[in-house]
């Protein structure tokens, strides 16, 4: 199988992408750190994206050097998850860069304990970097809160959208630590991505469902979503 060095994927639907350019951003420069100009690659082919239907394409830079798009119909979108915890530190040897960790994070989330949807990644602190497949945010009171930027994360362009979506709100944001247990008896904690938007988190290892009757998921929901735009 030919390695991975860059992947991206997003949701579109019926011709409408939240963050393409940030997304655009990311795999770009990530390209271009590997010796790859992947610009017009990028353009030329989300211009010929579908503008019908539910689609979640990956965009690729293979070991090889060769750049290819997977046109994947998405895959439906969840709700609420239950998140287990890593007993180990981070494995990612490219956290900051989507793509090499990706079969590792797969293998990680599908043998996650408890029937759990995702998986909580550790810094070597013991604080939540983010989920195989996801960023983390959390809520104390008022504050949206996420991880420190200067962490090794992936950089989550639904994260990002997020922080906008608050400036425009005018609700404040903190970027700290937290543990695990911390995490827990937050407000509310949420897994942001770029198919399912936000996911509260419902449960805990094999803890109960928490029904979260006054989560704002929906409205923070219905705000990403009205950030989408037109493909190009």
């Amino acid at each position: 199988m030919t390695e991975l060095l860059v992947a991206d994927s997003f949701l579109v639907a019926n011709g409408k992408v939240r963050g393409l350019d940030l997304h655009r951003e990311r795999f770009v420069g990530s390209c271009a750190a590997a010796g790859v100009d992947a610009e017009r690659f990028w353009d030329e082919q989300t211009g010929r994206l579908p503008g019908f239907g539910r689609w979640f394409p990956r965009f690729e830079l293979q070991g090889s050097g060769e750049l290819a798009v997977q046109l994947r119909p998405a895959p439906p979108i969840g709700g609420r998850v239950r998140v287990a915890v890593l007993d180990g530190p981070d494995p990612r040897t490219a956290p900051r860069v989507k793509g090499p960790d990706l079969e590792l994070l797969g293998k990680l989330k599908e043998s996650a304990p408890d029937r759990a949807d995702e998986i909580l990644l550790l810094d070597a602190d013991g604080t939540v970097l983010e989920a195989a497949y996801s960023a983390v945010a959390w809520w104390e009171g008022g504050t949206l809160c996420l991880p420190p930027a200067d962490r090794p994360l992936l950089p989550s362009v639904t994260a990002t959208l997020l922080r906008r979506i608050a400036a425009t709100e005018d609700v404040e944001v903190s970027e700290h630590p937290i543990t695990p247990d911390a995490l827990r008896n937050t407000t509310e904690a949420w897994l942001v991505n770029a198919l399912h938007g936000i996911r509260p988190i419902h449960a805990w290892g094999p803890s109960p469902i928490d029904p979260l009757p006054n989560s704002q998921a929906p409205l923070w929901q219905s705000h990403l979503e009205a950030l989408a735009t037109n493909l190009p």
